[in-house]
């Protein structure tokens, strides 16, 4: 695994090229470096802002930091205006670099530190909220269900933990936590991580998949309940099917 200085050194050596490249008119550092937040395991977030075709730069700088850094695969999270390329340096260092139009170089959360450049007026992201939460949760509950009745194992548990990280996120929104990627589920309280942890689907039979997709669904009103009450009263009767062992007609 990479060390702390290595990739210290890699983010430090990008920045230094960003400010030599004439077309690159701004660059900040995001993520965990950009808030104090960061340690041993994080990686490498960087947004540039082009001047000219993005898709130029983009074409450079991927030669670079497959000839200069040793990449090994990269790809890519359209988001907007922007393009975030996702590099595989050696040392299972991952390097992430938005390319976006100078005119959207702007700040979109409180992850950012302007390296050079202005960056436009800050244009923070939507954050989730619970109604939207709660639809996937229900609809990927009604697939894990049907993937059970079609005896697609696999595919059911697939479901199950998409349920269960829905559940996180309402749990995260109504606490004030960072909802994407479970990254507030560390500081969720414990009694709320001991119901998960019943969701957890341990064997690929009937059985046990039924079992695990009560619990995730148990969570999934529980959750409801104290978020949106009127919500969770309107979907409770649908979500109860969904958990009966009977089975379908």
């Amino acid at each position: 695994m990479f060390s702390t200085q290595e990739r210290d050194t890699i983010r430090q050596r990008l920045l230094e090229l960003a400010a030599a490249d004439p077309a690159i008119a701004g660059a900040a550092v995001t993520g965990s470096q950009a808030t104090g937040d960061e340690d041993r395991w994080s990686d490498i977030d960087l947004v540039f802002g082009v001047d000219g075709p993005p898709a130029v730069s983009m074409r450079h700088w991927t030669d670079r930091l497959y000839d200069d850094f040793g990449a090994a695969h990269h790809w890519d999270l359209p988001s907007g205006s922007a393009v975030y390329r996702v590099f595989l340096l050696p040392g299972c260092l991952e390097a992430d670099i938005a390319f976006v139009p100078i005119a959207d170089f702007a700040p979109r959360g409180p992850s950012w530190r302007t390296v050079f450049g202005t960056p436009a007026e800050p244009h923070p992201a939507p954050a989730p909220t619970a109604d939207h939460l709660a639809g996937l949760a229900w609809h990927h509950a009604l697939h894990a269900r049907i993937s059970i009745e079609r005896n697609r194992l696999w595919q059911a548990e697939h479901w199950i933990g998409a349920v269960r990280t829905q559940v996180i996120a309402l749990a995260c929104l109504r606490l004030g936590h960072p909802t994407s990627y479970a990254k507030g589920a560390h500081l969720l309280p414990a009694d709320l991580t001991s119901m998960l942890a019943a969701t957890l689907v341990r064997t690929l039979d009937d059985a046990e998949l039924h079992r695990a997709l009560r619990a995730t669904v148990d969570a999934l009103v529980a959750e409801l309940v104290r978020i949106d009450p009127a919500l969770a009263a309107r979907l409770l009767p649908a979500l109860t099917d969904l958990a009966s062992p009977t089975p379908l007609p």
